[in-house]
């Protein structure tokens, strides 16, 4: 088994405000207080375990799918929302036209966020209370809830900014005020940073039954993520550092196949950093409880509609899906003559027979394609049970922030070297390695794997690049960096959580 993340019943509300909506109960199936429960070590590792769990909720939570790439990619110039039509998961449309409302506003990523925080906040509360555990499991797994802590909340910190921050849950009447933006983001950082001090995570998992928990490595990543996105210029030279170790290691590189890298054989390869996991072996999520362990939507959203069984595109059998998320022509147009990558992400299915929905351009992400045989195996619902990992960091990613962190002042390096051996793989000649071209790879490297609206609102090419057109009546200003917060949790915060301003 390579897959480790699984749903365990222990603990947990599912958002910050409200104390009457759980799917899961804190107290253990034998009515143990959970102060005396969580008091050994196997039951401990019950509880980190399910502080993972939320993580395969990022595609679908809260009756609603949202795919953690896709809620960002809409939002930027690389993914239509498409469906049947404007109305066809209308959130997303909103979201991807700046109208999203507190009513109309993705949820399942709060949700699921705050979920995984509550888990997380639960490990470090109860660690004290295990006797029968060595320090350095102790400290292995108080690193691992922080930096999973630190990106659950770096998820709603990016898409609504100011947000309730807590690190010991909340008691009765479970309301929050919100922490300001940098406060949320000094929180992140320093979870991250005790994290790193302790010292106990590995930079990967070399046993692949653990692959899917946190590593050293991971938690660089999110660092610099982070630090980048925050402009926290103080820490661009310890970010770079970091960057510099993974790549100085032998554990990382470039998968020279790029078909590999997005097929269930390449996940975990050397270029893998973090992925969220999904299998479809014995999957059984379900349209009854998409909260079961399985597989994925995502492939199905994202794959076009009517398309004939046994469609081929460059030798992968295609399934059709529901025909959201088709990719813009400019995006296609974006790779330069020659770009190995292109092909690699991008299925052209232009003249291809399948039934055409709204925002149609014949493009659709080959990344996370509906396969052939990629969901054999599951007991439960086909099109909800697709083995994709979904990528959250890679090695390219890691090179590419080296070169950007050495060029925003963090320190020297080899940025050429870095910057064309990203290029070389594409099968591209060198380039000079300046911030609109990092940025320009960025988007063909990284494209449909939630990255571009974050790097055009920290370069501050959001407000010119996100413009009106065909679709999007209205464009990007500033004010609309964050979403609304949803308004079920202003209802139940009992006036303690406001909203964010424009809204």
């Amino acid at each position: 088994m390579k897959k480790y993340i699984i749903p365990i019943c222990s603990a947990l509300m599912l958002g910050t405000s409200s104390c009457s909506e759980s799917f899961l109960d804190l107290n253990p199936p034998t009515q143990i207080p959970t102060n005396e429960y969580y008091v050994s070590k196997a039951h401990m590792q019950e509880l980190l375990v399910s502080a993972y769990t939320p993580l395969i909720y990022f595609d679908w939570g809260q009756n609603e799918y949202n795919p953690l790439n896709v809620m960002s990619d809409i939002m930027a110039d690389d993914m239509y929302c498409g469906g049947s039509s404007a109305t066809d998961n209308e959130n997303w449309h909103l979201m991807a036209n700046y109208s999203a409302t507190p009513v109309k506003v993705i949820a399942g990523l709060w949700t699921s966020s705050y979920n995984g925080v509550r888990r997380c906040n639960y490990v470090e509360e109860y660690m004290p209370n295990i006797e029968d555990i060595d320090d350095d499991t102790r400290s292995l797994w108080l690193s691992e809830a922080k930096v999973l802590r630190a990106f659950y909340y770096s998820i709603v910190w990016k898409f609504w900014g100011a947000v309730p921050y807590y690190r010991e849950n909340l008691q009765f009447p479970y309301t929050s005020a919100k922490s300001s933006a940098d406060d949320v983001y000094s929180g992140i950082i320093t979870d991250i940073e005790e994290a790193i001090a302790i010292g106990k995570l590995p930079l990967r998992q070399e046993n692949e039954t653990l692959s899917g928990r946190v590593t050293m490595a991971m938690a660089y990543m999110l660092y610099a993520d982070v630090v980048m996105y925050q402009k926290d210029a103080a820490r661009y030279s310890k970010a770079l550092d970091y960057m510099k170790e993974i790549i100085a290691s032998p554990l990382y590189g470039l998968d020279d196949d790029l078909e590999h890298l997005w097929t269930e054989a390449g996940e975990w390869n050397e270029e893998v950093i973090f992925s969220i996991n999904y299998f479809s072996n014995g999957a059984s999520r379900s349209w009854d409880n998409p909260y079961y362990a399985g597989g994925t939507v995502l492939p199905t959203l994202i794959s076009p509609y009517g398309l004939a069984s046994g469609t081929e595109c460059n030798g992968v059998a295609l399934v059709d899906g529901w025909g959201f998320g088709a990719i813009p022509v400019e995006t296609y147009n974006a790779f330069e003559a020659g770009d190995k990558r292109r092909d690699a992400s991008i299925n052209d299915l232009r003249g291809v027979s399948y039934e055409a929905r709204y925002q149609d351009t014949g493009l659709w992400l080959r990344k996370y394609c509906a396969r052939s045989g990629n969901n054999e195996g599951q007991i439960a619902d086909a099109v909800l049970n697709w083995n994709n990992d979904l990528r959250i960091y890679r090695y390219a990613e890691t090179l590419l922030n080296a070169v950007e962190l050495s060029l925003l002042g963090g320190g020297s390096g080899d940025i050429q070297t870095w910057f064309d051996e990203v290029r070389g793989r594409a099968g591209l000649a060198s380039k000079p390695a300046t911030i609109d071209n990092v940025l320009a790879e960025r988007r063909v490297e990284l494209l449909g794997e939630g990255k571009r609206y974050f790097d055009l609102i920290r370069s501050d090419k959001a407000q010119s690049t996100l413009v009106p057109n065909e679709y999007r009546t209205i464009g990007w200003t500033p004010n609309k960096k964050h979403l609304p917060i949803p308004q079920n949790e202003i209802n139940s915060a009992d006036g303690q959580l406001e909203q964010n301003t424009v809204y």
